[in-house]
């Protein structure tokens, strides 16, 4: 009988300061009109200085198992999804479960850009259908304020801080659960996202940091002509590996990066906005978090049923693309 994972709990973290357009206008050079109009963003929130991508995680993490109705040491596995880990290491998955439990569950940090999320359902769900684990916590988080800089005002207007988390569950016999993954990346397009030092390549100097080499650089335009691309592939050919067609799906939920090419994608389809998650205007771009953040509003407004189809998807540095289609209910 074929095992699935079904997305048994939900659970997100966001941090109580927001950073408002107009709060922006007194930082760097830009507008409320500007951002809007361009991103479609009007606030965003910003971790405190101990509010680390470990703490947000695990603040997700227990919401989420609560959600499932089991505990930390239920779990045979996390998997953390960040570009912003609190150290490089240890992992920030290590970090979550000693603020879980006392209980040794093994993990692991996942790095795929803003759609490191998705590769990390795909993953657990993998563990979970070949029977070495049955209850894996899978993690979105990421402080991106800690690598964004304020003296560039095309990407400082653009990030905030935020934690989601899944406990996917091994079920036998369900037609629900994740039903196919589409996974994507692209080398050639690494300079377009990057975070230049701080690895190996380019490791800390005085030089790197007089240079602002440990923020987040990225080319606009280019990685907005890839996003209008990428996102729709990826919604298409995850339903398609599903053996559904786009009319089937009942949600979409992309990853909150850009209104516009949220918009893009709306028209590619022709879906209805109902159909489509969008909450970029309270958050921005929280990473490997929008997706999370997204669904669980759409949750609590009562938009996600039993037995729908649910596609996440996201782009993001590496390049990567990719979704992940779920027929929901436990």
């Amino acid at each position: 009988m074929t095992t699935r994972a079904i997305v048994a709990g939900l659970g997100t973290y966001v941090p109580e300061k927001i950073l408002t357009n107009q709060d922006l206008e007194q930082m760097v050079d830009t507008s409320d009109e500007w951002i809007v109009t361009r991103t479609g963003i009007k606030e965003r929130h910003i971790a405190a200085p101990d509010e680390t991508t470990s703490v947000m995680a695990t603040r997700a993490s227990i919401r989420a198992l609560a959600d499932a109705g089991i505990t930390a040491d239920d779990l045979d596995f996390i998997v953390c999804a960040t570009n912003t880990p609190d150290t490089i290491f240890p992992s920030t998955a290590a970090r979550v479960q000693h603020q879980l439990t006392t209980k040794p569950i093994p993990g692991v940090d996942i790095q795929a850009g803003c759609t490191g999320l998705i590769y990390g359902m795909e993953m657990a769900s993998a563990l979970i259908q070949s029977g070495a684990y049955h209850n894996i916590l899978v993690i979105g988080a990421d402080k991106l304020t800690s690598i964004t800089d304020y003296e560039d005002r095309t990407t400082a207007v653009l990030f905030g801080d935020a934690a989601g988390a899944f406990v996917l569950q091994g079920k036998e016999g369900t037609q629900r659960g994740l039903l196919a993954s589409y996974l994507q990346a692209d080398g050639r397009g690494g300079d377009l996202l990057i975070e230049p030092a701080g690895g190996s390549m380019l490791p800390a100097s005085e030089e790197t940091v007089a240079a602002r080499q440990h923020y987040l650089k990225m080319n606009g335009n280019e990685t907005f002509r890839f996003a209008v691309k990428a996102m729709p592939e990826a919604v298409e050919e995850g339903l398609k590996k599903a053996g559904l067609a786009v009319s089937e799906m009942d949600l979409l939920v992309p990853h909150q990066a850009n209104l516009r090419i949220i918009d893009a994608a709306v028209r590619r389809f022709e879906l209805d906005p109902s159909r489509v998650v969008v909450n970029i205007d309270r958050y921005g771009n929280t990473s490997v978090a929008t997706i999370p953040l997204a669904l669980q509003e759409a949750r609590e407004q009562g938009r996600v049923h039993d037995d729908d189809v649910v596609v996440l998807c996201a782009f993001g540095a590496g390049l990567t693309w990719g979704s992940n289609v779920i027929r929901w209910g436990r």
